[in-house]
């Protein structure tokens, strides 16, 4: 299947052609035809499928088509700037404007952006509030609405300001949410606010991409440094490195940049101007290595990242699969390696029923293996061995809400 085939508008489908763009994902050929005939959607997909385009192509040629605008909510700064990148490639084609309403960013060039006749606004939902709070934006002409990465957002505790926009939009509208898994949370927006949405689901919610090859490596907490040296000396390519934390982020960057590579960081500390300069600095090649907290992890779309490293194991076991997806993207190959403490045994069992497999444990020669500590009730604790233990899960059926069409 080509674009061709979509319904997608002829000026459009040249300015895809101009981003050299020829073959449609699957979540992109599912989505973009109904999308264009204006029915809510609801897309499950692993992240680094093109979720963007898939809604991003059916809005601009509504746009062009109606006299509203489009409101896209997403999670974080980067993430904003990524989606706002990815509609560029195809609004000029219709002369459609975007505008990015984030933190960390002016307000005043915000709100000239807005009067400047934007018809895509691409926000976080903390900044949407205050230009609603101080009146320099009205929600009435917003005939489109996704909700984008919107299990992150609820996790991040957005769900009251998003309701709040929901409940402040036009009735006569088109609703889209795309998320990489399915919380009940979004289940209760999808049956309040979306009218008999088209359910797409291209994997199983919480399964990461077949492209990413996975490998789990148990170690004391004072052997992560000597590993990490061997896994940069091992893989030549650009690397990102996942911290729990702001400080550990930093320590980290610090401790590879002493190893001799070159290393940026990129966390909530960071001003805007500091994180879109280490991310561009990621893509272009200046840094060979990103240091990210999970904040993030869904706004980091570069294409031929070699490897993530999980230096630290997420603290929310989901976010393990929007981390190691930075990988493995648009049909290339990935690799991800998490770094364990022998106490993180439950950590890593959260972790393997999400993605419903056992990760593979590896040992380095040069780096002495530990075992988990697995706690049994009644019984104080047990080691397990580096070895491959079965680990039985029974995943509950899940229920289908809405029909595919």
């Amino acid at each position: 299947m080509d674009f061709y085939s979509l319904g997608i508008a002829p000026a459009i489908l040249e300015a895809l052609g101009r981003t050299k763009i020829k073959v449609p994902t699957p979540i992109q050929s599912r989505a973009i035809p109904p999308a264009i005939e204006g029915k809510d959607i609801i897309g499950i997909a692993q992240t680094g499928t093109g979720k963007t385009l898939a809604f991003a192509i059916p809005i601009i040629q509504r746009l062009a088509q109606k006299n509203v605008s489009a409101l896209i909510l997403v999670p974080t700064r980067e993430l904003a700037v990524q989606v706002d990148e990815s509609f560029r490639r195809i609004s000029h084609a219709h002369g459609i404007k975007t505008a990015v309403i984030i933190g960390g960013a002016s307000m005043g060039e915000q709100i000239k952006t807005l009067r400047g006749n934007a018809r895509v606004i691409i926000a976080t939902p903390g900044r949407l509030n205050d230009h609603l709070s101080r009146g320099t934006m009205r929600l009435s002409n917003i005939g489109v609405i996704v909700l984008d990465e919107a299990d992150r957002m609820l996790d991040m505790g957005f769900k009251p300001q998003i309701e709040e926009v929901l409940k402040g939009l036009p009735k006569e509208r088109q609703t889209m949410l795309f998320s990489a898994t399915i919380p009940s949370e979004i289940m209760t927006i999808a049956a309040r606010y979306m009218k008999l949405p088209v359910s797409i689901e291209i994997a199983v919610s919480g399964t990461v991409a077949s492209m990413v090859s996975q490998e789990l490596f148990i170690v004391k907490r004072d052997d992560k440094k000597k590993l990490l040296k061997k896994m940069l000396e091992k893989y030549p390519g650009s690397i990102l490195v996942f911290s729990r934390t702001k400080r550990g982020a930093a320590k980290v960057t610090r401790m590879i940049r002493d190893i001799g590579h070159s290393a940026a960081e990129i966390h909530s500390d960071r001003t805007m101007g500091q994180r879109r300069q280490a991310l561009e600095g990621f893509k272009s090649g200046r840094y060979r290595v990103l240091v990210a907290t999970d904040i993030a992890a869904r706004g980091i779309d570069v294409i031929g990242i070699e490897l993530v490293i999980n230096y630290d194991i997420p603290e929310d076991a989901e976010n393990y699969v929007h981390r190691i997806g930075r990988t493995g993207r648009a049909g290339h190959e990935g690799h991800a390696v998490s770094f364990a403490t022998p106490d993180q045994a439950e950590d890593i069992r959260k972790i393997e029923k999400i993605i419903r497999k056992q990760l593979p444990v590896s040992k380095h020669p040069d780096v002495p293996a530990e075992s988990l500590i697995e706690n049994s009730s009644g019984n104080g604790s047990k080691q397990m061995s580096g070895k491959k233990t079965p680990v039985r899960l029974y995943p509950r059926p899940r229920r289908r809400f809405f029909s595919h069409r």
